[in-house]
C-alpha cells in the first residue's frame, strides 16, 4: 500500500504511521530524514538542496519530489510506503502525481482545532532529564516538578498556545486542500484521532480496511 498520512500538528500522524509501518511491514517516508540523508550521501538533488539551505532558502517543490521519488525507488520501498509530512500543499501534490508517483490511499486523521491545542498547550517535559508530561493527560505527582529526578517542568516553545494556533492556522489553508485534491480522485479515507490511542488505530485500521 502506498499511503499519505494527513492530519494537523498534534493529531497522532507519527505515531500511527509508526503501528502501520510494523503491522503492514513497509516503510515510513519523512521529508526531513530523506532530505538529510540525500545531503549526506552527497547526491546530486540533495547537493542542490545543500546549496538552498546554506543560502537560507526554502528547498523547492522540485528538488523535494526529486528527492522523494530518488528514496520511493529503493528495494526497500518496492512493497509500499507511508508518506508523513509530505505533500505539503496542493502544489507538492501535483507535481507528486507528475513525477509519476502512484499514491493508493490518503489517510486524513481528523482532530478537532480545540483537541489539538489542549493536547499541544498542554505539554511539558522536565528541564533537566526530558521527561515528558502533560497538565491533564499525564501530570507529574509533585506538581510543577518532576516525579523522576524532581527537576522543573517547562514548556517548548513550540508548544505554548498563540505558537499551536499558529501551526494549525497555517495547516488549514495550505494542506488541508490536499485533501480535496485526493477526494477528487477517490483516494481519501477518514479517521477521527480519539482520547485513547488504542481507539484510534482500531478508526485507523478500519478506514483502511485492515480489520
Amino acid at each position: 500500500m502506498n499511503l499519505i498520512l494527513l492530519g494537523p500538528p498534534g493529531a497522532g500522524k507519527g505515531t500511527q504511521a509508526e503501528i502501520l509501518s510494523k503491522r503492514l511491514g513497509i516503510e515510513t517516508i519523512s521529508t526531513g530524514v530523506m532530505l538529510r540523508t540525500a545531503i549526506r550521501e552527497g547526491t546530486e538533488l540533495g547537493t542542490m538542496a545543500q546549496e538552498y539551505i546554506n543560502a537560507g532558502k526554502l528547498v523547492p517543490d522540485d528538488v523535494v519530489v526529486g528527492i522523494v521519488k530518488e528514496r520511493l525507488s529503493k528495494d526497500d520501498c518496492k512493497k509500499g510506503f507511508i508518506l508523513d509530512g509530505f505533500p505539503r500543499t496542493t502544489a507538492q501534490a501535483e507535481a507528486l502525481e507528475q513525477a509519476g508517483v502512484r499514491i493508493d490511499k490518503v489517510l486524513s486523521l481528523e482532530v478537532s482545532d480545540e483537541t489539538i491545542i489542549e493536547r499541544l498547550s498542554g505539554r511539558r517535559e522536565c528541564k533537566d532529564c526530558g521527561t515528558p508530561y502533560h497538565v491533564v493527560y499525564k501530570p507529574s505527582a509533585n506538581g510543577d516538578k518532576c516525579q523522576v529526578c524532581g527537576g522543573p517542568l517547562i514548556q517548548r516553545a513550540d508548544d505554548n498556545e498563540e505558537t499551536v494556533k499558529n501551526r494549525i492556522q497555517v495547516y488549514h489553508e495550505q494542506t488541508e486542500p490536499i485533501k480535496e485534491f485526493y477526494q477528487k480522485q477517490g483516494k481519501v479515507v477518514v479517521a477521527h484521532g480519539r482520547e485513547e490511542l488504542a481507539d484510534t488505530t482500531r478508526e485507523v485500521a478500519k478506514a483502511l480496511g485492515l480489520e
